[in-house]
């Protein structure tokens, strides 16, 4: 991806754009990838990085959602189980078969379970994982030796998707891209534009680089921003009704020797009734996630006292070492955009994942709700609604078939994996320059070669970008990203021609946001 060149193709101001796209993240890259699998002209703008907000701090599942089956939502299951197996099929580089272990306490447990999950294994007919079975105590200790053997029968293995959500996101970018689409991030919608009837023809467009506006004709405009698409309903019409109840989930990482193995832990009922993961993860374990309403959204949301308390709490009740605050590597807060409900609960947990499609009178698209795993079937489905807005005749999609950037079938070992078909041209830049072989942080395997890809190829503009989403080091270990700013951002300098003053800038800039990924000491 080049932005610069991209940044050309809205020179034209006389183009019109089929589909013009508000948000880079997996609801706006799924309308982006199904657009340009149809032969449309696509043109999506991000006001940030791409997978900046919620898209970039999931739980790293692709899965049906088991507690959605236990709620009854058996459409969104069945359609999640297709969608999951296509991506692993698409995507073998950044997504993987991950196998889940619910711990056994009594009798019921394990027949309601067992129960429970034969379904799930029968939904997912042949696009299944795996078989869900019974395992014996001794083998759940074997597979799990972080686990409290406290009152333990045994465990029901069954097996589910796991990914890395902002490379995913990257790599859907860089595809679409690579079939035509102009795809910018840190680029502003500053305004719709309508024409003398009302409906909407374009926007204003802003380059938040270089301050460049440029204006934009679209025949759709899809409104893709997840918890912010109340944002652009309200510039569309002042008037609109909020769509969105912004829930927010957060998750601790820890030292993946707290459960040990490669199997994932999934508390099924935690004593609020939600849902509890301990997922490897790069090497570390990730722990969560909580359900908590929230009525702002926010980009750089935070996790509350109270979130953190209750997952280390919960997991301590279930592995051997109690883990504390100062165990936690990084915490990490996302957003999810739910359908806000008309009227009612406030249970987030009993909201729906499921995706709404909503057209408002000007024509603008706005996709809403959804969970990362249908991120495909969500473009799909929004698209749908072009002829409807255009009169014009739709090619039928062939985004389920789009093998995804990076492909390949031999997948390269270790943290290379995430580049698939790249890696090899990365370990090139470091054997044509030694210096580029050197390790970002002593604590992690990733090498500066991947900071100049991720700025000549992946449209990596701030150190954050790099430490947090190209290499996911923030999320793992937020001090040791802290503590690699400098050496990425002086390599970014070089590679972007920026002055000593902008490396200062970087450096303010990702100290404020890594501190929040830090645990804070209880009560300051």
């Amino acid at each position: 991806m080049d932005r610069k060149e991209n940044l050309k193709q809205l020179q034209d101001s006389d183009k019109i754009w089929d589909v013009a796209v508000i948000g880079g993240g997996a609801s706006g890259l799924g309308v982006a990838l199904d657009a340009v699998s149809r032969g449309l002209s696509v043109a999506l703008f991000e006001k940030a990085d791409f997978a900046k907000g919620t898209s970039s701090r999931s739980t790293k599942l692709l899965h049906g959602g088991v507690r959605y089956l236990a709620q009854g939502d058996v459409f969104l299951v069945l359609e999640a189980l297709r969608e999951r197996g296509r991506l692993l099929k698409n995507a073998p580089h950044l997504t993987r078969n991950q196998a889940f272990i619910i711990p056994v306490y009594t009798l019921w447990d394990r027949v309601q379970f067992s129960a429970g999950l034969k379904m799930y294994d029968y939904m997912a007919a042949n696009l299944s994982l795996g078989s869900s079975r019974y395992i014996s105590k001794e083998e759940t200790l074997r597979r799990m030796p972080g686990i409290n053997s406290k009152g333990l029968f045994g465990g029901i293995v069954y097996h589910d998707g796991q990914f890395d959500d902002a490379r995913l996101a990257l790599a859907i970018a860089q595809t679409a891209d690579h079939a035509g689409a102009c795809i910018l991030n840190y680029t502003k919608v500053a305004a719709l534009e309508k024409d003398a009837a009302g409906k909407l023809c374009g926007l204003q467009v802003q380059d938040l680089l270089s301050k460049k506006k440029y204006g934009i004709n679209a025949r759709m405009v899809v409104n893709a921003t997840g918890v912010f698409a109340d944002k652009i309903l309200q510039m569309d019409n002042p008037e609109a009704p909020k769509t969105i109840q912004p829930s927010q989930g957060i998750h601790l990482v820890l030292e993946r020797d707290f459960l040990g193995g490669d199997d994932a832990l999934m508390i099924p009922k935690t004593r609020d009734g939600r849902v509890l993961f301990a997922v490897p993860w790069h090497g570390k374990l990730v722990v969560g996630t909580t359900d908590t309403l929230r009525e702002k959204a926010k980009l750089e949301p935070e996790a509350l006292q109270k979130e953190i308390d209750f997952v280390l709490e919960t997991a301590a009740g279930y592995l051997t070492r109690t883990p504390t605050r100062a165990d936690v590597k990084s915490v990490f807060a996302g957003l999810r955009p739910l359908a806000r409900p008309k009227e009612g609960s406030t249970k987030t947990k009993e909201i729906s994942r499921s995706h709404k499609v909503i057209v408002s009178e000007s024509g603008l698209v706005s996709l809403t709700g959804g969970k990362w795993t249908t991120f495909r079937k969500m473009g799909e489905d929004t698209l749908e609604y072009y002829p409807k807005i255009t009169g014009v005749k739709l090619a039928d999609s062939t985004s389920k078939d789009i093998l995804l950037h990076g492909f390949t079938k031999s997948i390269p070992d270790g943290h290379w994996g995430v580049y698939g078909s790249n890696a090899r041209l990365i370990q090139d830049l470091a054997k044509a320059d030694t210096s580029l072989a050197e390790k970002i942080h002593p604590d992690f395997p990733n090498i500066m070669a991947e900071v100049v890809w991720a700025v000549r190829h992946e449209m990596a503009i701030k150190v954050e970008d790099v430490l947090s989403r190209r290499v996911r080091m923030l999320m793992l270990d937020a001090q040791a990203a802290l503590d690699s700013a400098k050496k990425v951002a002086d390599l970014m300098a070089v590679e972007l021609n920026k002055t000593p003053g902008w490396i200062e800038k970087e450096l303010e800039d990702f100290q404020l946001v890594g501190e929040k990924y830090l645990i804070k000491p209880k009560g300051s």
